[in-house]
């Protein structure tokens, strides 16, 4: 039995539901969601701009469920200190996913910093792998993906089927504008990571991650010099960047 099927959905009912939730507003979506999967529910956060929003709305709704960082030992400090910053402002406690290994071991097996030799697998194993790892046996994950962000996210649905992972997605955000996420940091005086500040539009590993123009696009600043602008948890299975899946 699939875990759609257990918590009461069928696979086939998600287009519905993500159509009919399609011109509701982020928190009524989250409010079906958190009714309709409880504490079973887990959400997956590095801490952007759009995660802080949604940690923001699961807290005026009173959430009960699991929010976690894949924490992949290449990770800003920054980062690691936004931990303390949610649990600060927002009572959650944010649980932290690692890869099996350290990164000084990860590097021993492969021979050197997989990042720079194939930043595919390196995301793989240390993002994708412990993600498949802390979604077992879950019926429904939350992701704070847009879809005007990469191609791999403009077919995105408000609630669909994760092949890869095998659950319910829900996309709280996936129709807003990065206008909308600011406008509501600012009217909600959301904390935020502090690269913001510092010229960052997008939060991922250290080794992968740089400042970026103001003329550049959002995703710009992530593996710069490959052909890359995807980790992985969000494509399909089949695509280019999920090729050691």
């Amino acid at each position: 039995m699939s875990n759609s099927q257990d918590c009461g959905i069928e696979r086939g009912q998600l287009p519905a539901i993500s159509l009919d939730l399609e011109a509701s507003q982020p928190q009524d979506i989250l409010g079906w969601a958190t009714g309709q999967f409880g504490a079973d529910l887990i959400m997956a956060t590095s801490y952007g701009l759009e995660g802080m929003v949604i940690i923001h709305m699961l807290h005026e709704l009173k959430a009960n469920l699991t929010i976690i960082n894949l924490d992949t030992g290449y990770q800003f400090p920054e980062t690691l200190r936004m931990q303390e910053a949610i649990k600060d402002t927002y009572g959650f406690d944010i649980t932290l996913v690692k890869a099996s290994t350290t990164t000084e071991e990860y590097e021993a097996k492969y021979g050197g910093k997989v990042y720079e030799m194939d930043p595919n697998q390196c995301c793989f194993d240390r993002k994708v792998r412990p993600l498949q790892n802390a979604l077992a046996g879950k019926p429904a994950w939350i992701s704070s993906i847009r879809r005007e962000q990469t191609p791999q996210r403009a077919a995105a649905g408000i609630v669909e089927w994760d092949d890869k992972f095998n659950l319910i997605k829900i996309n709280p955000l996936a129709n807003w504008t990065l206008e909308q996420v600011n406008s509501f940091i600012n009217d909600n005086k959301i904390p935020t990571h502090p690269l913001y500040q510092r010229g960052f539009k997008s939060i991922g590993c250290w080794p992968c991650t740089r400042a970026v123009e103001a003329d550049e696009a959002e995703r710009a600043g992530r593996w710069s010099g490959f052909e890359k602008l995807e980790c992985g948890l969000h494509t399909r299975a089949t695509e280019k960047s999920d090729e050691h899946v």
